[in-house]
């Protein structure tokens, strides 16, 4: 009788996780999508009775309709552009590599749980994790990797995981995004390069803060420490300073920003709608917009930004706005993921 085959090697998979999307621009859809977004006590840092009073008390009440209105301006007819966008990136990556590859949301109906059970069932028995949010923040990637690690524990706990940390100062990142943005630039006529990232609560940057100390909102991220390790704000001003110094920007020519913000609380300084009305008041006439923090075009890019703080700064007095895509499936984007699998 012969003897079963043991098994020697690991089936690997790639897992690509973004934020998500309402499954249509439904009031009804947006507010499913919100409330499971903002009901996650990492996006809300407060305790459960403070988050349910707020969350379905007060903001679901009238945020699903303001929302839905918003995203209706910039949907595509394949549906959520941050979708799609991502749809596309997978069947690039599907291309580059040569183990089975999924995709999965944070929140929405493409769960992070039928992303694993689709490697599964493809032999799949350890995944590599992408996270595609290029900084560490409580509220993005922590939350995907403590879901990931979630869903491992509770449905697949013979399936192992590598995270691939945030790679806001991987030299390959950085050299695709620096590449993306040279390729616009090279094309227009522009005063002032505003790098705007998304906001998060300054609560956050504290309650991330290993050291319980080091983290002060001022110029502590210029000082050397391991809290810089999951310091979102640490983070997005080194990716601005690469950037800079790859592209050799000169001084006074560029600034940060943080936009998207609930008023509930202090968040990151200075506020993107705040400084491009300054920026225009102070006589930038012809301003650039990148955002950083997004690997793919989504609401708070195509709206927020590409509309939005368009409209805010021609009437402050500017004359000229252009944003600059995400990277969204870029080739090089594709082929800088692709080499990361290898690694991990």
């Amino acid at each position: 009788m012969l003897e079963p085959i043991q098994k020697q090697f690991n089936m690997k998979g790639l897992l690509l996780i973004n934020l998500g999307s309402p499954d249509s621009t439904k009031v009804s859809d947006v507010k499913k999508y919100l409330d499971e977004f903002l009901m996650d006590k990492r996006v809300i840092g407060k305790s459960y009775l403070f988050r349910y009073i707020l969350v379905k008390g007060i903001i679901l009440n009238f945020r699903p309709k303001k929302s839905a209105a918003a995203y209706k301006k910039i949907w595509w007819k394949e549906g959520s552009p941050l979708i799609v966008l991502s749809q596309r990136l997978l069947e690039k990556v599907k291309k580059m590599i040569d183990i089975p590859v999924a995709l999965a949301m944070r929140y929405g109906s493409i769960s992070i749980k039928k992303g694993i059970q689709e490697l599964k069932e493809k032999g799949v028995d350890e995944i590599t994790v992408l996270p595609l949010y290029p900084h560490y923040a409580m509220s993005s990637y922590e939350s995907v990797v403590v879901k990931v690690e979630e869903e491992i524990a509770k449905n697949f706990d013979n399936i192992k995981t590598n995270i691939i940390p945030a790679f806001y100062n991987d030299k390959l990142y950085l050299k695709t995004l620096t590449n993306q943005i040279k390729t616009y630039l090279d094309k227009i006529d522009y005063d002032h390069i505003l790098f705007s990232y998304h906001g998060i609560p300054e609560s956050h940057i504290k309650i991330s803060d290993p050291t319980n100390f080091h983290c002060q909102i001022n110029s502590c991220c210029e000082k050397g420490s391991v809290a810089h390790n999951t310091c979102y704000r640490h983070q997005v001003f080194q990716t601005t300073k690469s950037i800079v110094k790859s592209l050799k920007l000169k001084e006074g020519t560029y600034s940060n920003a943080f936009q998207s913000r609930l008023a509930n609380e202090p968040w990151l300084k200075p506020y993107t709608d705040s400084e491009l009305e300054r920026l225009a008041k102070e006589g930038v006439k012809k301003m650039v917009v990148i955002t950083p923090a997004f690997v793919t075009d989504c609401l708070e890019t195509l709206e927020e930004i590409a509309m939005e703080a368009r409209e805010e700064f021609l009437e402050a007095g500017g004359e000229a706005f252009h944003y600059i895509p995400c990277l969204n499936d870029n080739d090089e984007w594709v082929d800088t993921i692709s080499k990361w699998t290898k690694q991990y």
